[in-house]
């Protein structure tokens, strides 16, 4: 690990309201590298606009962010003091049914794809369906053109089956890049702990999220409890299958909540997880409000036994090494392993 003042940090999902504050308030946290959503329910086309968007944030803003493409890219970021941006999709709307759009995507700086939101697609199972019938066939075809092109298998909103197949079908580690344990808390978007050990097994990454509705005791959540949660899921995954992925969507109006979770699919309302009365943006637990909030969970990590090491994997180092080995081509891949044995 680098020598450094503080621990190098990846949030591996956000969906802000993005503004110059929410990238000043990036490098007020020390925030090193964020996975942002660029596509919730949008198409090809929608998709390359939400990428055009971000190009001219990028031109705006070149002392605060930048696009994100490498692992290497997080020393890049730190060395000059800014944030890394990887773009990754929460549904496969954005290759619509055309396989020859994921190497296309990838190429404009995709580095995560859900294979499922909430629901069935053409892919996977969401984790609101009654009957989860696993990958489909095109789903195996699209699992193994990602791994050809470095294209994250992300399966943070899918259903058990469906993520049990996708560890076991990807011929690289796949990543939960935004849940939690369901032993903490049993939302339907939270994980097995025979789910978790498999990804752990099989060298994948899970990142904890904060959104309320996945915590235990929603928005009240304690900072303890959340870090006593890590502490017992390192057990169960191992230490280096863990990091953080908060889930944050701050600044966003409510109204966007009816676009994650109704999209084009439904006239009606989907509440979701949330309450009935309120479909909205629960409110966040006072110790994590926004990127300026990375200190106080590395400091409820170490009040629970975590060594400074151990903080450092968690907060930003384990993803780092999942972001090496993920990111580039397949044959990449063998190559860097190659000249690591040899070393």
């Amino acid at each position: 690990m680098m020598s450094r003042e503080r621990p190098i940090r990846v949030d591996c999902l956000q969906y802000a309201n993005w503004s110059e504050k929410v990238f000043r308030q990036m490098r007020e946290g020390g925030v090193d590298g964020v996975h942002v959503t660029i596509a919730y329910h949008e198409n090809f086309r929608e998709t390359v606009q939400n990428i055009e968007q971000w190009n001219r944030w990028f031109e705006r803003y070149p002392n605060l962010i930048f696009l994100g493409r490498t692992g290497d890219d997080l020393t890049l970021a730190r060395e000059t003091n800014r944030t890394a941006i990887f773009f990754g999709f929460q549904n496969p709307s954005p290759i619509e049914d055309d396989i020859g759009l994921i190497e296309v995507l990838h190429t404009l700086g995709a580095r995560f794809m859900q294979l499922s939101y909430n629901n069935q697609s053409l892919l996977a199972t969401g984790c609101y369906e009654a009957q989860d019938p696993g990958i489909t066939r095109m789903g195996r075809q699209v699992i193994k053109e990602m791994n050809r092109v470095g294209l994250v298998v992300d399966m943070s909103h899918s259903a058990e089956r469906s993520t049990l197949e996708a560890i076991e079908i990807s011929e690289r580690p796949i990543a939960i890049t935004h849940a939690n344990p369901s032993f903490w808390h049993p939302a339907l978007r939270n994980k097995s702990n025979d789910l978790l050990r498999a990804l752990g097994q099989s060298g994948g990454m899970l990142g904890f999220s904060v959104y309320p509705h996945h915590l235990n005791d929603g928005s009240d959540c304690t900072l303890e409890s959340f870090c006593q949660m890590i502490a017992k899921t390192a057990e169960l995954m191992g230490l280096e299958r863990i990091g953080i992925g908060t889930d944050l969507c701050q600044d966003q109006p409510d109204s966007v909540v009816e676009w994650m979770r109704v999209g084009r699919w439904t006239k009606e309302i989907d509440y979701g997880e949330g309450s009935k009365n309120s479909p909205g943006f629960p409110e966040m637990p006072v110790w994590f409000q926004d990127n300026r909030d990375f200190n106080t969970i590395e400091s409820g990590l170490l009040a629970v036994g975590f060594s400074s090491n151990e903080v450092a994997r968690i907060m930003g180092e384990n993803w780092r090494t999942f972001f090496d080995q993920s990111f580039g081509p397949a044959d990449r891949q063998i190559n860097m392993l190659d000249r690591t044995a040899a070393e």
